[in-house]
Order: structure tokens, then C-alpha cells, then sequence
């Protein structure tokens, strides 16, 4: 993984811990649902995006790596089984 990439993952991650961490304090003070439906989907939202992120590294490097080394059967299987995975949120 790139070292800028990492980089970007590593603070998004941590912004989400801290949603995640205000979450949890929604709910135990008991606040208003829609705010903490709001939230959560907000959350929904920045894992997506780390999702995203992660897929475009996956694709630019280890694919690229694995067509160069005759994988192609590897790679696609692996981009179908991720596809596959993400139409099921």
C-alpha cells in the first residue's frame, strides 16, 4: 500500500472510531433516535468511503501485479467475491 494512501485510511479510521465513540454516548444519554439513526449513517457513509479507497489501492497495485504474473483467474475472482460481498449492505 502506498504510504499516502495508508495515511489517508489511518485518519479516516480514526475519525470513524470517534463517530463510532459518539454513537455509543448518543445512546447512552438517550438521545433523540433520529439523531443517532443520522449518526450511525454517517458512519455508514465514511466506511464506505475507506471501502473505496481500498478497492481503487487493491485495483492500481495487487491487480495489476497479479495480470502481469499470469493470476488473472486469482484477480477476478477476488474483484467478483468483493462485488459480490458489497451488493449485500
Amino acid at each position: 500500500m502506498k504510504k499516502d494512501t495508508k495515511k489517508i485510511i489511518e485518519n479516516r479510521l480514526k475519525r470513524i472510531e470517534g463517530q463510532v465513540r459518539g454513537l455509543q454516548k448518543m445512546v447512552s444519554e438517550e438521545k433523540y433516535c433520529i439523531d443517532i439513526i443520522t449518526q450511525s449513517s454517517a458512519v455508514r457513509r465514511a466506511l464506505s468511503a475507506v471501502e473505496d479507497i481500498m478497492l481503487e489501492n487493491h485495483l492500481s497495485e495487487h491487480v495489476i501485479e497479479q495480470m502481469k504474473q499470469g493470476q488473472e483467474k486469482k484477480a477476478i475472482e477476488e474483484i467478483i467475491g468483493i462485488f459480490k460481498k458489497s451488493k449485500k449492505k
